[in-house]
Parts: structure tokens; sequence; C-alpha cells
């Protein structure tokens, strides 16, 4: 009740518009308790109406708010690792020698290091660029199967990988060199069939091959001029295994890969020059080493006109050679083709800076000769034209012809090659093949010509025996044993039959040299006497055999 009075009298002071605000202002001036309590009512009210208001706004934008929900996110921090380019890319004198040996190891899986690489880049009709490597030694099957298909050289497209397995970037001789090439002028989205007929891809091709045989003939400059320093020098110096290894990089590279070279000669007609500056050979001059074709060349006598070589096994049966003892008397160069492909070489290159290559064991060796010595020749033919046809008619057709040869010393005979026929060593070859033609072989083994000596007693004895018309069987024989033995000496292989007369007659000369008759009796068989041991132990194992026959008896009657 007292509350419902107070609020009573709140309203009335309200009404009069007087007071309310003065209390409210400054209660602490003389007001009355009752005044001051209507007063704080009066507050309270405003501060609870305020809080109401409050709460409705709060609840209004809860409602308007989005809905949401925690959820558990994984989120992943990207760290780039391969940040370098392509190496093939990059400015050549920006990279190391680790660099490009730990590029060619990524590339062909190969622990070793490369013997040489270059890198380089064309630009101008097409553009690409490329770094090509030499390994230092040769796969193990690389000589197995020179036709088969080599995946050794990447093609890129714009840094784009297209394949690896594409072989017509160069030609199949060069098929060692491992490497890359990245080109922007093929077409990204290309397949095999359209980079057979592209262009571009023969342009990049020929390029390629001019830069590979560069790299190798800078590899091969590269040793010439460390020999030539050191004649110069005029003396042996120790040097570090580093030196060691540059001085010998063309000389391994020619072991491993000097087949492949020589096949070059074989295909490659448009860089053949280029390729006949790579050989290598061992002559009568340069010891254990080998030495160019332009060393050859250089090397020459003024008087010489040719370049004289000799196929067959090996070095020190070709110097012994019958065919090669004018040219030694003469002190000219040999060179020494010890090689199987070689046969097939030297049918391509038939010339080296305008000097002929001259086969020293076919007829004519093409020797510079005066009116004096034509004369002579002349001379000689006349002279000994009776043992030439003797010996013509006795060989048969054995020999094409027989004449007076220009290659002889010391020897009294030498079996050569006709000019078209083949020599001791391709008939080696052709008879290796395992698809061989036999009616081929007949025909081009017989194209052989016998020369004769006349300066050596043999051969002028037999011309006199010839011309006094006591020639018998015996000068028959004599003929026939020189033409074997010719034979033999040049490297030719004897037929079945003339083996077999050639084994005849070595054992006649040996009977004869040591005093036994060729039909001398066989000497009678020792006699062997049978021992008494043996019979005793015989007769024993017969007794045992008659008691185990009793006993099977008996046992059968049981």
């Amino acid at each position: 009740a007292e509350e419902q009075n107070d609020e009573a009298a709140g309203v009335a002071i309200g009404a009069n518009g007087l007071g309310s605000t003065v209390e409210e202002s400054d209660p602490a001036r003389g007001a009355s308790p009752k005044r001051r309590r209507i007063a704080a009512s009066s507050s309270g009210l405003q501060a609870d109406e305020e809080e109401d208001e409050e709460e409705i706004e709060d609840a209004e934008e809860e409602d308007d708010a989005p809905k949401t929900k925690k959820v558990k996110k994984t989120v992943s921090d990207w760290e780039l690792v391969n940040d370098a380019k392509a190496l093939w890319t990059r400015n050549p004198s920006d990279i190391t020698d680790d660099e490009y040996k730990s590029f060619y190891q990524s590339l062909t899986k190969d622990v070793g290091e490369p013997l040489t690489h270059t890198h380089f880049s064309a630009e101008g009709e097409v553009e690409f660029k490329s770094i090509l490597y030499i390994p230092k030694e040769a796969p193990y099957d690389l000589y197995n199967d020179y036709y088969k298909k080599q995946s050794n050289l990447k093609l890129y497209v714009r840094r784009v990988m297209i394949t690896d397995e594409f072989d017509e970037l160069l030609p199949r001789y060069l098929g060692f060199i491992k490497g890359v090439v990245d080109s922007d002028s093929l077409p990204l989205n290309v397949s095999r069939e359209m980079l057979q007929q592209n262009k571009v891809l023969k342009v990049i091709g020929k390029k390629m091959t001019r830069k590979a045989l560069a790299m190798i003939k800078a590899l091969a400059d590269a040793d010439k001029k460390d020999d030539d320093d050191e004649e110069e020098e005029g003396e042996v110096e120790e040097k570090e295994d580093e030196a060691d290894e540059e001085e010998g990089k063309y000389e391994k590279f020619w072991k491993a890969f000097g087949k492949y070279i020589k096949m070059g000669l074989i295909e490659d007609a448009a860089n053949r020059t280029r390729l006949a500056k790579l050989l290598r050979y061992a002559t009568s001059k340069s010891g254990d080493k080998e030495i160019s074709l332009e060393e050859y060349v250089a090397n020459m006598k003024e008087e010489q006109k040719n370049i004289y070589y000799i196929s067959g096994e090996d070095k020190e049966s070709l110097l012994k050679s019958p065919s090669v003892e004018k040219l030694l008397a003469m002190d000219y160069e040999i060179i020494f083709m010890t090689d199987s492909v070689d046969e097939y070489t030297v049918q391509h290159l038939t010339e080296f800076e305008g000097k002929r290559l001259i086969n020293a064991s076919r007829e004519g060796l093409k020797l510079e000769e005066g009116d004096k010595d034509k004369r002579r020749e002349e001379l000689y033919k006349d002279k000994f034209k009776p043992l030439t046809d003797y010996i013509k008619e006795t060989l048969g057709k054995k020999v094409e012809k027989v004449m007076i040869s220009k290659h002889l010393v010391s020897s009294p005979v030498v079996a050569l090659s006709a000019d078209y026929g083949w020599t001791a060593q391709m008939e080696k070859v052709m008879k290796s093949q395992a698809f061989s033609d036999q009616s081929k072989f007949e025909f081009m083994k017989s194209k052989r010509n016998f020369g004769i000596n006349p300066r050596h007693p043999m051969i002028v004895e037999l011309n006199s025996k010839i011309k006094d018309g006591s020639a018998d069987e015996a000068t028959k024989d004599s003929v026939l044993s020189l033409y074997l033995s010719a034979v033999v000496a040049a490297g030719y292989q004897l037929t079945p039959e003339d083996a077999v007369d050639f084994s005849t007659r070595v054992a006649s000369i040996v009977s004869s040299s040591i005093g036994v008759a060729v039909d001398a009796p066989l000497e009678p068989e020792i006699e062997v006497q049978d021992d008494v041991v043996e019979e005793e132990e015989g007769e024993e194992e017969e007794e045992a055999e008659d008691m185990d026959a009793e006993e099977s008896t008996d046992k059968d009657e049981v």
C-alpha cells in the first residue's frame, strides 16, 4: 500500500511538471526521503526498459547472422626443390665440368665420366640447342649388331621430351654418341610418323652430324698438339694422372669406336673427307703408335707419289711379307691394315689429299720409273721368257699370268692379287661369312699373279735348265714348291688339294735332308709278350664263373 501511494505521489509530481527533474538532478538538496525513493524507482524502470531493448536487438542480430560450425582442414605448404633450369638452355660459360658430368650420369645411367662433350646452339633457319657426349668405354654389346636401333639421344620440343627412341638425328655410325637436343622449330603435338617426314628434322640431323665430327676432330687435334709439344721440348717429363688421361683421349676413343668411324667412310659419302682425317693406322715407321693419313702424307718422300698399304692379320707378319720388300728397300712408309673392315673401307677411300692409295699386295706398285728402268725391265722379260712360259704351262689355271715382279728384293717368288681380284685378307673375310656365295668365291680367288725375282740364284738356275732343255720332273716339282710357298707367304689359304700336295713336298724335303728315302719301308711293330700274371688271373676268373654256374644249377634242381 505504501509503494502504491509512493507511485501515485510520483505520478502527481510528474503531472505538475515541476520538481521531478530537479529532484533527479540534485536529490541531495533538501529533498525528502519519500521523494528520493520515487526518483530511484523511476530510474530503475528506465534501466530495465533499456536492457530489454538491448536483449531484443541482440536476439534479432543472432537470428540474422549465418549459422557456422568448426571444421578441421589439412593445409599443405609446397616447397620447390628442383628450381634449376634445363642444363642445355644455360650459357656454357656458366656451367662447370662437374655439372656436365652429373648431367651425363643422370642421362645415361653411367657411373663413369664422359670422354668429352660439346654444348652448342644453332640459330637461323632452324633453332635448337644440344649437348652431346662421347662415352669413355664402348658398351659390351656395341659390335654385336651394328644395325640395331640406338636410343642414346633424347628429343625435346620446347623443354618437353617427345621421345628417346628416335634414331634418325644422327647417322648409324655415330650411334655411340649420347645426349639431348631441344628445338623450338618443331611442333609440340607431333607423332613419330610426322617427325620422319619433317624437313626441319633433316636440317637438324645434318648440323648435329657436323658438330659431332667436329667434336671428334678437336679431340684428335688436342692429342696431336700434346705430342708436338713433347717433341719440341726434347725430353720426357713426369706428368700428373690428369695430364696422362688428357694425352691419350683420342687413342682411347679410337680403340673403342674406331670401327664405327670406318663404317662411316662406307656409308656417308658427304662427310667422307672429314672421316678420313680421323683414321689411325700403324705403319712401318710409327713403332707402337698409330698415325693419321695427314701425318703419313707429311712424312712422304719427295719422289713418292702414292700412299702404300697392305692388309693382313698382324703387323709383324705383314712386315716380313715379300710384297713390301721393294718399298722397304726404298725407305717408303707402309700402312698396315689389320682390321677386317679395312678391306671394305679402302674400296670407298681411293685417294687422300690427291694421293692414291695403292695396295702393295697387288700387281703394279706404280713406282716412278725412268727410261733406264723401263729398258731394264724389257731386257729381263726377254731373258726370262722361257721360264715364265714354262711356269705358266706348269701351273695352268692356278695363276692368271707369270711376270717379272717389281716387289721383290731377296725372295725368289711372290704371289700377288690381280687389280680386280680379292686379296688374301679379303678371301679370309669372305670365307668367314655364314652366307657367302661359294660360286663367286671360286671365281674371285682364281685371280692370282705369280712374280719371279730375276736376280735370285734359284730363278737364274731354273731359267738356265729350261733354256738348255734339261728340264725334268724335278724342275717341275721345284716350280710347284715355289708356287705353294709363295701362296702361303702371301697369306692365302691353300685349297685342300694344294694343302695335301704341300705337306707331301715338305715331307719329301725333310726326308732328303736327313738321308732317308721317300719310299723306304716301315719298321715292323714291336712284339709284346703275354703277361703270365694276367693269364693266371684269367684262369681264376673262369673257375669262379664255373663255380657260380654249378651253384645256380643246384638251386634250380632243388
